[in-house]
């Protein structure tokens, strides 16, 4: 598997997302969920990308079980956090306020298993809080230990900049795909100048 460097991190170019193992597309099956996760770390995709919202913390928990025989420095979870979800499943909107950041840390350490996020992101900007804040909360995070790297995702040029400015970013995760190309419009110039990595995905569309 060829490496890449996003910013501040070299991993795979390839990176599993796990959304869809705590049902987002429908039931999962939890054996070939974790059966996925073990042969992608087989054929070398090391970055797992999870959220602590995906099911409400299920998908952490999942990753810990599929990693649990697994030397840590194996692989690099890529974690997003601040999206906000109801017992029924109804959308709250978004809290990024560093004392609700980091004490979302803590619980994703606790599923997790482990000491460590490798790379630690807001899922979307929560419009009551500036990105300094949430990064700055971030970053101390990353002089603690409990963080490697910073990441973003679904912004605009000008929140990466003023990100930028506080902490290292390491990449931004946003959609990119033949379906789905604005990021070309500015961004991907404002990542380059910054030297910041992008973590692109895509979604299947019908019609």
């Amino acid at each position: 598997m060829q490496a890449k460097t996003l910013g501040t991190l070299t991993t795979s170019a390839i990176g599993l997302g796990c959304m869809g193992m705590s049902g987002a597309y429908g039931e999962a099956d939890r054996g070939e969920s974790i059966a996925t996760v073990r042969t992608a770390l087989e054929v070398g995709i090391t970055l797992l990308d999870t959220a602590d919202f995906y099911s409400m913390g299920h998908n952490e928990q999942l990753l810990a079980d599929a990693l649990r025989d697994v030397p840590r420095d194996a692989c690099q979870l890529s974690v997003k956090v601040d999206a906000q979800i109801g017992t029924d499943g109804s959308w709250h909107g978004f809290d990024a306020r560093p004392a609700a950041v980091k004490t979302a840390a803590a619980y994703t350490l606790q599923r997790l298993g482990t000491d460590h996020i490798d790379i630690y992101r807001p899922a979307r900007l929560d419009p009551a809080v500036p990105i300094e804040d949430t990064v700055g909360a971030i970053g101390e995070l990353v002089d603690a230990g409990y963080v490697r790297h910073i990441g973003l995702s679904e912004v605009g040029s000008d929140t990466i900049g003023r990100a930028a400015a506080v902490r290292p970013i390491s990449d931004l995760q946003i959609e990119y795909s033949l379906a789905s190309r604005g990021i070309e419009d500015g961004i991907l110039d404002t990542c380059r100048e910054l030297g910041i990595g992008v973590t692109a995905y895509g979604f299947s569309r019908a019609g």
